[in-house]
């Protein structure tokens, strides 16, 4: 079985590389990071990844511009995105929703449930191609 590529999209370096060596501690995952989100869609591009997790809050250009940029190009509009953030507000989830994010995770978060998640949308993703 190939490794499944995630893409984390989060400004906070020390945390997407905690997240990193959790998800390839398996062996199942493949996991590259981009902490700037201004060059999130072309990180996108570059590595298509099976599934994106994504902060919302970042400088410079925050995850809902960056989920509204990945479902509005055609190259990433099919990569399912799963929101990772403190952000727990019902609006922020709604707004996340509108913008077809395919999951919603509050950090902090363990590597177990993490991987339950996303191989959750793996699955979902995965059936749909059927």
């Amino acid at each position: 079985m190939s490794k499944k590529k995630i893409l984390i999209i989060d400004d906070e370096k020390d945390f997407t590389q905690m997240v990193k060596l959790n998800l390839e501690k398996g062996g199942r995952f493949e996991v590259y990071i981009e902490n700037k989100s201004p060059h999130a869609l072309a990180a996108a591009k570059r590595y298509v990844p099976d599934v994106i997790l994504l902060d919302i809050l970042m400088p410079e250009m925050d995850g809902f511009k960056v989920l509204e940029l990945l479902k509005k190009d055609y190259n990433t509009i099919s990569i399912p995105v799963v929101m990772l953030t403190a952000v727990m507000t019902d609006e922020a989830k709604a707004k996340s929703t509108s913008l077809y994010d395919e999951g919603y995770i509050e950090k902090p978060v363990t590597a177990e449930e993490l991987e339950r998640e996303i191989e959750k949308v793996l699955r979902i993703r995965d059936s749909a191609k059927e």
